[in-house]
């Protein structure tokens, strides 16, 4: 089915960094956002 894919681990964390890094800009904050939206949930043990 169209649309189900995820965001990888690796690109997560990039994003993660984009976000809690005070000197990247606006837009590279609302892609990134939007990134993380889009991971897979965490699984509990």
């Amino acid at each position: 089915m169209p649309g189900q894919r995820k965001t990888s681990a690796r690109a997560g964390r990039a994003a993660s960094n984009v976000l809690r890094d005070g000197r990247t800009g606006r837009k590279s904050k609302i892609v990134a956002g939007s990134a993380l939206s889009q991971r897979a949930p965490k699984r509990k043990k």
